[in-house]
């Protein structure tokens, strides 16, 4: 993996999503104690904290290692869809301290003060994070306030080659991989081998927006109705709405779905750890697929906000940050973590993808009140068959 190249590529994502380039803040220095004063505690919360965020994504013994080294006690829930989320912080009195929200809702969450600023003294390791990533997250998070990244990504079509190959027959892969799930000429045949969708609107419509030809991230109405008359002509095609893609790839429910790219990756070596031959495979898309970024953020009402800087601050540190690449299949947002990535990770054009694909790569915005209400109307009615 050429990983200049790579950060080169992510800082004209920067500059195109946000028109200039921001550096992360440093971490405030800390106050010089006084000389007569006692000593006081660094953090006199009890020793709890609790986490939610998306199911298999988390790297394996790292929540035991934070547990092991700061005594604190982690409760960690997850929640399928950034909806889920959206509506547990709506509600209030959440339960949780860190949450992990995609900068498509993150945004609105700020704006609407459900997440607290960073106590950026507190998180030394801020400094390892990737300008060029922080001045993206800037579209969501003005001045890097409240956000810091988890993992990033791209929601795409991921294929089992050998099934997808066999329910093709002789027509060949088209050029762009949308057709193989929003042209009805590919997905009447693959159907026979499952056609497999995530069942949440703001991943699907999105996409769908962007084959049709529209803003991805439309806050037109109208643009809804292009988008809902295209899926409407492969709705019977459709096996699955997913919130278990992994193991509804890996399992073999599904030989096409629109998913996301670390998710087909971690599909991939499930299914080889399980003793299947068939190849499963992310895909790069002609005409771009959507990047997405991750990103932890302390709730309003969370009770052990100093507990959750210690957590985000272990989380920042590079050989932590490394694993989310190495064992999880997501590129990470840790700048000082990227020499510690495996080759063959890095090497990943599907994980670490080359600069020349990433300039067609769609970033995250945001949508209005009224789109999202176009969103869930249209996706309801796909979903529904209507």
């Amino acid at each position: 993996m050429k990983k200049y190249l790579w950060s080169f590529a992510l800082t004209a994502l920067a500059l195109a999503a946000c028109g200039k380039k921001e550096e992360t803040p440093a971490a405030a220095p800390a106050a010089a104690p006084v000389a007569s004063a006692p000593a006081v505690p660094v953090n006199t919360e009890e020793k709890v904290l609790n986490i939610y965020n998306w199911p298999d994504y988390v790297p394996e013994g790292m929540i035991a290692a934070f547990e092991k080294e700061s005594g604190i006690k982690v409760n960690y829930d997850t929640f399928e869809t950034n909806e889920a989320l959206q509506a547990k912080l709506v509600a209030g009195n959440t339960g949780y301290d860190i949450v992990v929200p995609g900068t498509v809702f993150a945004k609105g969450q700020i704006e609407g003060g459900l997440l607290q600023p960073l106590d950026k003294a507190k998180i030394k390791n801020l400094a390892n994070l990737d300008p060029a990533i922080m001045a993206t997250l800037t579209k969501a998070d003005p001045e890097n306030k409240h956000l810091v990244p988890w993992a990033w990504g791209f929601t795409t079509v991921g294929i089992n080659k050998t099934k997808v190959a066999k329910a093709l027959g002789s027509l060949p892969m088209p050029e762009n991989a949308w057709d193989l799930v929003f042209d009805p000429k590919y997905s009447s045949k693959l159907k026979s081998c499952g056609i497999a969708y995530l069942d949440s609107p703001t991943e699907i419509i999105p996409v769908a927006l962007h084959y049709v030809g529209k803003d991805a991230y439309s806050n037109n109405p109208e643009d809804y109705k292009v988008a809902s008359a295209m899926l409407a002509k492969v709705r019977k095609d459709v096996r699955l709405f997913s919130s278990t893609m992994i193991d509804d790839i890996s399992g073999g429910k599904a030989c096409v779905a629109v998913g996301w790219s670390g998710d087909i990756n971690i599909a991939a070596g499930r299914a080889k750890e399980n003793g299947s031959k068939d190849e499963i495979e992310a895909l790069l898309p002609s005409t771009g697929a959507l990047i997405f970024f991750d990103t932890m953020a302390i709730t309003k009402d969370a009770k052990h906000p100093n507990n959750a800087a210690a957590f985000i601050d272990f989380f920042l540190r590079a050989e932590n940050a490394a694993l989310m690449s190495n064992e999880m299949s997501y590129p990470t947002g840790n700048k000082a973590a990227i020499d510690k990535i495996k080759p063959e990770i890095a090497g990943n054009k599907t994980i670490f993808v080359e600069s020349d694909y990433f300039s067609k790569m769609i970033p995250p915005s945001s949508f209005t009140n009224e789109a999202r209400e176009a969103m869930a109307t249209a996706y309801n009615a796909f979903k529904k068959g209507k």
